[in-house]
């Protein structure tokens, strides 16, 4: 079995998402004897964000390659290859300001490419990357779950729907949310979310 097990919070040792996603992970592990894992830290070592040259690399012939679009060009080929190759994909995903960390979409940025994880058909676009486990581990300051909160929710439906779009539709959302308001709160909330876990079919 192969994992891919994404973080993005700039928060380090203070970060929710990062510590369940790492729950998540172990009890993978504990479940599963052959976990091959593929861990990148999307904060501590950003993608870089799109640019005209990395991008510009797709209209010119690979000899015309700066040495930016060759890096770049090797890394995007890297990075879908995890994709595809992953069995289970954990990410780790917090809230910043209603939607995800930027970090986290440069990496959905290199994987969301036509012809490798997509493509346009006569009905429309089709997912290339079905057969795979999501688990989305979602930390949030305030509660977006409600009716109210989620009209302000850019952040897990955004996931739930590229990750669709993609072909990849067995998500499953492990959510830690009022964690920016108060410790008593925050502490509910990652019990409650490390109870979750444990639940998970994994």
């Amino acid at each position: 079995m192969k994992l891919l097990h994404l973080d993005s919070s700039i928060l380090a040792d203070n970060s929710v998402t990062r510590e369940l996603s790492a729950v998540v992970a172990n009890t993978l592990r504990q479940r599963h004897a052959d976990v091959e894992t593929t861990y990148r830290d999307l904060a501590a070592n950003p993608i870089a964000h799109l640019s005209g040259e990395i991008v510009g690399a797709r209209f010119v012939a690979e000899a015309d390659w700066t040495a930016t679009q060759r890096s770049e060009s090797a890394l995007n080929d890297q990075l879908i290859e995890e994709f595809i190759a992953a069995d289970v994909l954990i990410i780790g995903a917090p809230m910043y300001n209603f939607s995800i960390p930027s970090q986290l979409k440069s990496w959905i940025d290199r994987v969301a490419v036509a012809g490798r994880t997509f493509k346009y058909s006569e009905n429309g676009p089709v997912g290339l990357v079905p057969n795979k486990k999501v688990v989305l581990v979602s930390g949030r300051g305030g509660v977006h779950s409600g009716e109210q909160g989620s009209l302000m929710d850019f952040q897990e439906d955004f996931l739930v729907k590229v990750l669709g779009f993609l072909g990849v539709t067995d998500v499953e959302i492990v959510r830690a949310e009022a964690i920016g308001m108060g410790p008593d709160k925050r502490a509910t909330s990652i019990h409650l979310a490390k109870e979750a876990i444990a639940k998970l079919a994994l």
